[in-house]
């Protein structure tokens, strides 16, 4: 009878520990930045835009170190983001990207990885001439 008491209540702390280090927040970069302060060192999913200029690489033994500025078009504020891993193809400034990880005291987003998204719907580029003569 303890055995069996002892095993439910080992495969509850491992199912609440599991469910614990994996849950995480989703916001986008607004809503985030006005709750950032309650979010520190709680896991995160946070979507925004690379700020233009704001990218630097650095070359690691554990693989590429990235330094960016995540925000939105037209906010003034930001967050910013180091990540070190295998950085996505499409990784690029001014591209949306979705950044998991923790929110330090330091007021810096921690990345354990960033996930490039796609454009909802692709446009031609407006200064283009249409393929078939029209435009």
């Amino acid at each position: 009878m303890i055995g069996a008491v002892l095993l439910v209540g080992a495969v509850t702390y491992l199912v609440y520990a599991g469910v614990r280090e994996t849950s995480m927040y989703y916001f986008k970069i607004d809503e985030f930045l006005a709750r950032k302060s309650e979010l520190t060192n709680e896991g995160v999913r946070v979507a925004g835009r690379v700020r233009s200029g704001s990218v630097e690489k650095k070359t690691t033994t554990a693989g590429t170190e990235l330094r960016f500025v995540l925000s939105d078009f037209g906010a003034v504020d930001g967050v910013p983001v180091h990540y070190t891993g295998v950085l996505p193809d499409m990784f690029a400034e001014g591209r949306d990207v979705i950044v998991e990880g923790k929110y330090t005291p330091e007021g810096m987003l921690r990345a354990r990885s960033v996930l490039t998204s796609c454009p909802s719907k692709y446009e031609a580029e407006a200064d283009q001439p249409h393929p078939g003569g029209a435009g």
